[in-house]
């Protein structure tokens, strides 16, 4: 009995026989995918919109609207997680019974910046 290391080439590669001396032989390839679509049973859409904050019931931090200076956001952002971590190391040491106020602080501090950081690239 004879057997193979790999399997055979799927049937649609002769399609591709003639390339080598006309490239525009090759068939296109498919439209991409507009609207919505089924996926291991689940319906997805190609409209990706990044919800709000408010949407996930997540107070927001930094100012409202489309003119964020997000440069300037992240870096106030980012100095208050570091003040609310130090916060969070002395709290530990001198009354260990009250983290949870300050670890739900961080947790929100990191919601807000993951999010300004999504809203800088919708495309990906």
């Amino acid at each position: 009995m004879a057997t193979a290391t790999y399997p055979p080439p799927p049937p649609y590669y002769r399609l591709y026989k003639d390339y080598e001396q006309n490239p525009s032989s090759a068939p296109e390839p498919p439209p991409p995918i507009e609207g919505t679509y089924l996926l291991y049973g689940a319906n997805y859409t190609t409209d990706d919109v990044l919800p709000t904050l408010e949407d996930q019931g997540v107070r927001q931090l930094y100012p409202k609207g489309s003119n964020v200076d997000f440069k300037k956001e992240l870096r106030s952002l980012n100095r208050e997680l570091q003040l609310h971590i130090l916060e969070l190391a002395d709290v530990l040491i001198e009354r260990p019974s009250q983290y949870a106020r300050r670890v739900e602080d961080i947790s929100l501090i990191f919601k807000n910046l993951h999010h300004l950081l999504n809203s800088l690239r919708p495309h990906q």
